[in-house]
């Protein structure tokens, strides 16, 4: 099994940075591998609504996202980490899960997911609502932990001084190992998931 940990900082080895490696740690050892994902910090082209991707089934925007829903198809799980600007998770992450989940959305569905914060001090649960609304229009099962998954610190040296903070990460990474082997389990007795139904309306008919 595989987790892909997505970094959508601009810092590659910043405090987002440290909070997935504490998931990545929980994760390994429950023997699961995990791959962090560092999107960059080059400009990213948002989605443009043309479409296309309903005809290829890829971005007609050939960079790290169409490769990260390639990656995804065979992934078990993901975790998406950012830090928090204004309240709101990075414009970059939310750009790259704007056009992976519109293009790709059948490579996350009923795969669990969950949301990562870095924050010096607050905005961290509005930017935590945020991303957990992509898993929930993909039926995908959200892992919670012990606490919000946030951490605090302006570097990534006093993310390792928030003791709480990192133990939310841990915990996150063992209860997300824990579902995963869960579902396993089930799949291995039969147990398929749901065919969703799917309809359509514009609210007006």
């Amino acid at each position: 099994m595989k987790v892909l940990l997505v970094n959508g900082s601009t810092r590659a080895n910043g405090c987002t940075h440290a909070a997935l490696t504490e998931v990545a740690r929980a994760l390994g050892e429950e023997g699961i591998e995990t791959e962090q994902i560092f999107i960059g910090n080059q400009p990213l082209p948002d989605c443009i609504g043309c479409r296309k991707c309903r005809e290829t089934g890829l971005c007609v925007f050939d960079d790290c996202v169409n490769r990260f829903v390639e990656k995804a198809c065979s992934a078990d799980g993901f975790v998406f980490g950012s830090p928090v600007y204004f309240a709101h998770p990075s414009a970059r992450l939310l750009t790259f899960m704007d056009r992976a989940f519109y293009s790709g959305g059948d490579a996350f569905a009923f795969k669990p997911a969950a949301a990562v914060l870095s924050a010096r001090r607050a905005g961290t649960t509005a930017s935590f609502d945020v991303i957990n609304k992509y898993f929930t229009i993909c039926s995908m099962p959200v892992v919670s932990s012990t606490y919000w998954n946030h951490v605090y610190g302006q570097q990534p040296e006093q993310v390792t001084e928030d003791p709480e903070g990192l133990m939310t990460m841990y915990n996150l990474g063992k209860n997300m190992a824990w579902m995963l082997k869960c579902f396993a389990l089930g799949r291995e007795h039969g147990l398929t998931h749901p065919e969703n139904q799917k309809v359509l309306t514009n609210f007006v008919r």
